[in-house]
């Protein structure tokens, strides 16, 4: 077998070519994405996280404008949400965040509802109206303690109006 240079040549740039592709696609899975800083940084603080992970979307009815890029306790030991969001965008003060969950078992992400005042946070101000995030765990216990009221125990007490 000869050496050729040109088919080596092509054979490398195939190899390249392949890294590349298998560079993209795993930035592309993992959803990791490079904007560059100076977006609009606001925090927001929540009771309960409950699995919101950094890097996770933040939505304005469905549609992404920004991520959350750091989760951390205050003085008060609530959960501190950092949000990156749209340079763009002008949020104002009086709007929410809540925790949500994507389907039923799905990942976290926080959806934002404008509010309607007419001026807007600014880099490094906190988001005021936030609803924590609901822990199913907490949901399902509430239900079987109310469960576990036997009726039985409730048709031996007598009635308050017996004639």
């Amino acid at each position: 077998m000869n050496a050729s240079p040109t088919r080596d040549f092509f054979v490398g740039l195939f190899v390249l070519a392949g890294l590349l592709a298998l560079a993209y696609m795993s930035f592309s899975i993992g959803n990791l994405q490079y904007k560059g800083t100076g977006g609009l940084q606001v925090f927001a603080t929540f009771d309960q996280i409950a699995g919101l992970k950094p890097k996770a979307p933040v939505e304005i009815a469905g549609v992404k404008v920004g991520q959350v890029i750091g989760i951390s306790l205050d003085d008060t030991y609530r959960a501190r949400v950092d949000l990156d969001l749209d340079k763009d965008l002008q949020l104002p003060i009086d709007s929410s965040a809540a925790i949500v969950t994507a389907g039923l078992l799905g990942d976290r992400y926080i959806q934002l509802t404008p509010g309607a005042e007419e001026t807007f946070l600014q880099p490094g101000e906190q988001i005021a109206y936030t609803e924590s995030a609901l822990v199913m765990e907490r949901l399902i216990g509430k239900f079987l303690v109310n469960v576990d009221d036997k009726p039985e125990e409730k048709a031996d007490k007598p009635a308050a109006h017996d004639p």
